[in-house]
């Protein structure tokens, strides 16, 4: 935030850009689709586990809210709109069980299984709409009034701060969440125990796709359009956020509010720059050293 506010441009009377509230509003809502897979990524990393396929997942979201939100439906729109996002959200929970019914009973590393899963996956999402995006459009139909609705910054930051309060209760105050902890930690030492490995690794990779799926219904509305391309590298993302919040990806360290903050360094980090004009490929590389640096960081402090 110092940064930020230190080197952000300044309006022509003068005013910080950065601390503007329309830019600062616009911080947390680009943040946004990225902060809810980051929030089911930590789960995921939590069981020292990854998950590479939820770019793919959500361009599968994507891809069917739109698919089914332009066709006609029930002529009420909440119901219309609702049957839409319930089959592009739950499509992506099922490739989230898939990929943990995989993992735990093949025994098949997650690396493995999730980048096949995101070859896959992005495979069916353009073979679904013949590789060609999927247009909600502008104007007074139903689709179109669906997406000015859902890409209201009310809805999106509404969603997302309500998705990270009832994940942090999750993770901090329920047995799930202690096993999900445990099993990251040390998983010999857990089965030994008795604890449902098996079972709580199908319900964290199920939550990961099912988060993804929303975020997929929220990025084309905000986009007014399904795209089977989408979600290219949000898996580096939503990881990258996770881990500069402070999560080890050995496993059983790691929190929902510090990936909260990661996300918002992210964020931070990505508006400056695009304030600044810096090129997006210099973004990239501005990125990658943060993310290092990050975990150089926490790994110092750890033997200190």
């Amino acid at each position: 935030m110092l940064i930020a506010i230190l080197v952000s441009p300044h309006a022509r009377d003068g005013a910080n850009i950065f601390l503007q509230a329309g830019n600062l509003t616009d911080v947390l809502r680009q943040m946004s689709v990225v902060g809810i897979i980051a929030l089911a990524m930590t789960y995921v990393i939590l069981t020292a586990g990854i998950d590479l396929s939820v770019g793919s997942t959500l361009a599968l979201g994507t891809s069917l809210v739109a698919m089914f939100v332009v066709r006609p439906g029930p002529e009420n729109l909440f119901l219309h709109a609702a049957l839409a996002v319930a089959i592009a959200a739950g499509a992506s929970a099922v490739v989230g069980v898939v990929n943990g019914v995989t993992i735990s009973a093949l025994r098949i590393p997650p690396f493995i299984v999730t980048l096949a899963s995101m070859i896959g996956i992005r495979g069916l999402a353009k073979w679904l709409t013949n590789n060609e995006n999927i247009d909600i459009g502008f104007g007074s139909d139903a689709a179109a009034r669906f997406a000015d609705f859902v890409n209201s910054k009310m809805v999106i930051l509404g969603t997302f701060a309500l998705l990270a309060l009832v994940f942090w209760v999750v993770l901090e105050r329920t047995v799930f969440g202690r096993y999900v902890r445990a099993i990251g930690d040390n998983e010999k030492a857990g089965r030994y125990t008795g604890l449902p490995i098996r079972r709580i690794k199908i319900w964290v990779y199920a939550l990961a796709g099912l988060l993804t799926g929303i975020a997929g219904v929220l990025y084309a509305a905000e986009n007014h359009q399904g795209n089977p391309n989408a979600g290219v590298a949000y898996e580096l993302d939503a990881i990258a956020a996770v881990v500069i919040g402070g999560a080890s990806l050995a496993g059983g360290s790691g929190s929902i509010g510090g990936t909260v903050i990661g996300t918002l360094i992210m964020g931070i980090l990505t508006n400056i720059l695009r304030l600044k004009n810096v090129d997006s490929n210099v973004e990239m590389m501005v990125k990658a050293v943060i993310i290092v640096l990050a975990v150089a960081i926490q790994k110092s402090g750890k033997r200190a």
